[in-house]
């Protein structure tokens, strides 16, 4: 017998009379998640038969510059961390992890 079992995750936008989103919101109620405030996300699809990534980047129109420079750098580090524990090269995950404590220190995140 198949297993059934299913999750999802949801994804709100309101948008402005122009459409540009004022606010985003998500719950993931599997994951402890029921309704959560967010000023952006990035979600990204694998679609195997094309071999392409799809891509959505929404941000807020009040989120400020430094917040979407913190947002990236931490978006790097959890990609890091994730490609270290999928594919387990730890030459390219060390790579990686150089390049976000470049980012950092360029865009002057760590004091």
């Amino acid at each position: 017998m198949a297993n059934n079992n299913t999750s999802e995750i949801k994804i709100n936008i309101e948008l402005d009379e122009n459409r540009i989103p004022e606010k985003l919101s998500w719950a993931a109620v599997e994951g402890g998640v029921e309704l959560e405030q967010a000023k952006a996300f990035i979600l990204s699809v694998w679609n195997s038969d094309e071999k392409t990534t799809k891509c959505i980047e929404l941000w807020t129109k009040d989120m400020s510059v430094d917040e979407m420079k913190i947002f990236f750098h931490q978006t790097l580090l959890s990609m890091t961390e994730t490609f270290q524990k999928a594919t387990g090269d730890e030459k390219m995950s060390a790579t990686m992890q150089d390049f976000c404590d470049y980012f950092a220190e360029k865009l002057e995140l760590r004091k």
